[in-house]
């Protein structure tokens, strides 16, 4: 028995339900107000840094661009996969997400399989991508 009447599993599906009803109903406005001053990535990538603010607003009057950028990412979100779960799990037992992932594709090309993979910090890279390649070669035998 714990000193406390719920189990670490408790705390994280409840951290998992609350992380997962923060994203169920994305505040529109919310979303304009952090694209004011957020950096548009591809900019700072090109060498010159410009927010979503001066890059979509030709001049103080003209909000079409910005809005239309401001729906489509409230659309990304709005749809984007309840990863809730696996997010605090990760966080809890210690792991850091990689951003690469592994696709399986049909014959049209289409994604059929998605891997997203997470290690532990002190993990080495050699180990990392052996691990990866090891999944890799291990999806086209069976493919």
């Amino acid at each position: 028995m714990t000193d406390h009447p719920y189990t670490n599993d408790d705390l994280r599906a409840e951290a998992a339900r609350q992380h997962k009803t923060l994203t169920e109903d994305p505040d529109f406005m919310g979303i304009g107000e952090q694209m004011e001053d957020g950096i548009v990535p591809s900019t700072r990538e090109a060498g010159a840094p410009r927010s979503w603010d001066s890059v979509l607003r030709l001049n103080a009057d003209d909000y079409d661009e910005f809005e239309k950028a401001q729906r489509k990412i409230h659309d990304l979100i709005d749809g984007a996969a309840d990863v809730s779960e696996w997010a605090i799990n990760l966080g809890a037992d210690g792991l850091q997400p990689i951003s690469g992932n592994l696709n399986i594709k049909d014959s049209h090309g289409d994604d059929r399989v998605r891997l997203h993979l997470a290690f532990a910090p002190d993990m080495d890279q050699d180990t990392r991508k052996a691990v990866i390649e090891r999944i890799a070669d291990a999806i086209r035998y069976h493919s």
